[in-house]
């Protein structure tokens, strides 16, 4: 019953946008067109920004920057009882999506999904954001380029998700 629900809920939102706009005399093919040029321009102002994440993306991951700095960090994060394996996942998320979903992956395949250091990076996953590809992408594209408050309290919000969601962890699964 709940498959047949949650099946059922985009096509009845698609149906009741449809139904509203015939009953308001809206062309909705027109107005969809319309949106879709717009969107257009949306992507193309935003495209530049897309392109120099990716390069700095790239960059921070080729350079062997992470492995360096997980290795001063190791004797902190052994005595603060913070898995290896997971941390790079925390110094990654805020900076790339792609990257962070990579390293993911990688942690599901050496550690089982369902053990512990796999549970606290899904946890993780879904409890912080891509700071860093949020401001450049959508402050940049809009032109706004004072946001130095934005990637303090985004970075707070990150840092609080990633401990979070190991305690959380510990408590629940260990």
């Amino acid at each position: 019953m709940v498959n047949y629900l949650s099946n059922m809920v985009i096509p009845i939102i698609i149906l009741s946008i449809l139904l509203y706009g015939k009953k308001k005399k809206v062309n909705m093919y027109d107005v969809f067109a319309i949106g879709a040029k717009e969107s257009i321009n949306t992507a193309l102002s935003v495209f530049p920004y897309l392109i120099t994440m990716l390069i700095a993306i790239s960059i921070f991951r080729s350079s062997g920057l992470l492995e360096f700095i997980i290795s001063i960090l190791s004797p902190i994060l052994d005595f603060v009882n913070i898995p290896k394996e997971v941390f790079p996942l925390g110094i990654m998320r805020p900076i790339s999506g792609s990257g962070s979903t990579a390293m993911l992956t990688d942690i599901l395949i050496n550690h089982h999904p369902d053990s512990l250091i796999g549970k606290m990076a899904s946890t993780m996953m879904g409890s912080t954001e891509t700071t860093f590809y949020v401001v450049a992408l959508y402050l940049g594209s809009i032109g706004i380029k004072r946001y130095k408050y934005t990637v303090k309290a985004a970075l707070l919000a990150d840092t609080a998700g990633f401990i979070s969601s190991i305690i959380v962890c510990y408590i629940l699964f260990s």
